[in-house]
């Protein structure tokens, strides 16, 4: 009886003590209300437009784009070959920065998984050594890094590459989330300056810029007492050289300083990365404290909110813009495998040219490969064509790439035709003219992007070889 009554007591205590302990829980957290308002998480998607240029996308690419690729090999000459998966992914927004600098707590509170049991391990030592990607899934669940380069219809098959010591640090979570639905993220291992390269176990910066490449935003978060720039942080500025317009700089965990100490810090991380970013018009700098627990007091409040929000505004503008710029991406994709079929047609025309019957094939090669300006290559490509100087690759590639591919092994562009398929040279060129502008100004305009009677069937036409000799 005595027990009865003692549990009688105590049960009504505990659930005052656990309603207490969320109380204080709810005091300490920040609102995340104007997340969602900004994000746009409630608004509906007109999912059948999306999926309507997507099938129109896939469809341009794997006729008018991918057959020159394959002729001509490009893959390996940029080692990026655009699978399914990569087309009809969703963008992709990268975490980079030293260790201990709040990329998975920022991830946490975006996504609000603090103190589920799904939220990313925080802590002040190194804690993420996986790459670690979040993404949609109808139920949570995790992914084993080997499962993901297995599966053809997710766009990380290309990630085998790496060796199986990688595929080991790489993690998928699926969740079912209103922003995942828009948006994958991609939490990476922290930069510790004194450990060696080899000590990972794989090509750590090989990983990187292959994120690197396909990130639609890239966030590199700093700690205001982790401004040491090293040779591991120069090398990841390096790898970013050409990508400045999606790089958004973070100085996270604000609020633990005075704001006077804070301007100083602000101005020592400008001098830290005047070096390494040489661009006329530096990336946009956030100042705020990106986790879900509320400011500390007497810091400036209203201005990390305001931060905060706009750094929010600039992933909504990337999720809304996700459509136009994976089209241009795929038209930049075409341009240069366009300059690349010409440059090959250029040397396989020049070695055809310099032949004779005595000549030994692989001297003569050999002499036009070394010197590709003495027989005017490059020039021939920027005086006959539309194709800008600084689109050109770079010459010494091709010697490594006809060094694996023997010149002999190439059509020339004037035989790459057939009577019902058309000539692969109009068919880029008319994707790249006309079919992707026509695309994305369809979804600028609001029309709905259906795919036409030709685009859908795949008519055939005469073909149209302005390239043949008379």
């Amino acid at each position: 009886m005595k027990v009865l009554v003692s549990l009688c007591v105590f049960v009504p205590l505990l659930a005052l003590a656990t309603a207490e302990e969320e109380a204080v829980l709810e005091s300490i957290l920040r609102d995340r209300s104007h997340i969602e308002e900004t994000l746009r998480l409630a608004a509906d998607e007109k999912a059948g437009d999306y999926a309507a240029a997507l099938q129109r996308l896939r469809k341009i690419y794997h006729n008018s784009i991918r057959p020159m690729e394959q002729a001509y090999k490009y893959n390996e000459l940029r080692q990026h070959e655009i699978s399914d998966g990569e087309i009809t992914s969703k963008p992709m927004v990268l975490f980079l920065g030293p260790w201990s600098v709040g990329k998975s707590s920022m991830v946490n509170y975006l996504l609000g998984l603090q103190d589920t049991p799904y939220q990313l391990y925080t802590g002040a030592e190194p804690t993420t050594s996986e790459f670690t990607v979040i993404m949609h899934g109808e139920k949570i669940r995790t992914v084993e890094g080997i499962v993901m380069a297995a599966d053809s219809s997710r766009s990380f098959s290309p990630l085998e590459k790496f060796g199986q010591n990688f595929l080991e640090k790489l993690v998928g979570i699926e969740m079912p989330h209103k922003l995942l639905e828009r948006v994958t993220f991609v939490d990476t291992p922290g930069i510790i300056e004194n450990r060696k390269q080899q000590e990972r176990g794989y090509p750590f910066n090989d990983v990187c810029q292959w994120f690197i490449d396909r990130a639609d935003l890239i966030f590199v978060v700093f700690d205001p007492t982790k401004l040491d720039v090293g040779l591991e942080l120069e090398m990841l500025f390096r790898q970013l050289k050409g990508r400045e317009s999606q790089i958004r700089i973070i100085l996270n965990k604000a609020d633990s300083l005075a704001t006077q100490d804070l301007m100083r810090v602000y101005g020592a991380l400008f001098w830290s990365l005047a070096p390494l970013i040489n661009v006329t018009e530096p990336p946009r700098v956030y100042v705020s404290s990106f986790w879900p627990y509320d400011y500390a007091p007497d810091t400036s409040r209203d201005l990390f909110k305001r931060e905060e929000i706009s750094l929010l505004e600039d992933l909504n503008q990337v999720i809304e813009n996700r459509l136009e710029n994976k089209i241009a991406f795929i038209r930049q994709h075409g341009i240069r495998v366009r300059i690349h079929a010409l440059l090959v047609d250029r040397y396989v025309q020049t070695f055809k040219e310099k032949m004779s019957f005595f000549s030994d094939p692989e001297l003569v090669f050999k002499e036009i490969v070394d010197d590709p300006d003495k027989f005017y290559i490059f020039k021939s490509i920027l005086a006959k064509t539309n194709v800008s100087k600084f689109d050109l690759p770079n010459r010494d590639a091709y010697r490594d790439f006809f060094g694996i591919n023997p010149v002999s092994s190439f059509k020339q562009l004037s035989a790459q035709c057939s009577y019902m398929g058309g000539c692969l040279l109009e068919k880029i060129e008319r994707a790249i003219t006309h079919e992707l502008p026509s695309l994305l100004g369809s979804i600028n305009s609001g029309k709905n992007p259906t795919l036409s009677s030709c685009e859908a069937t795949g008519c055939g036409e005469k073909p149209k070889n302005r390239y043949r000799r008379n």
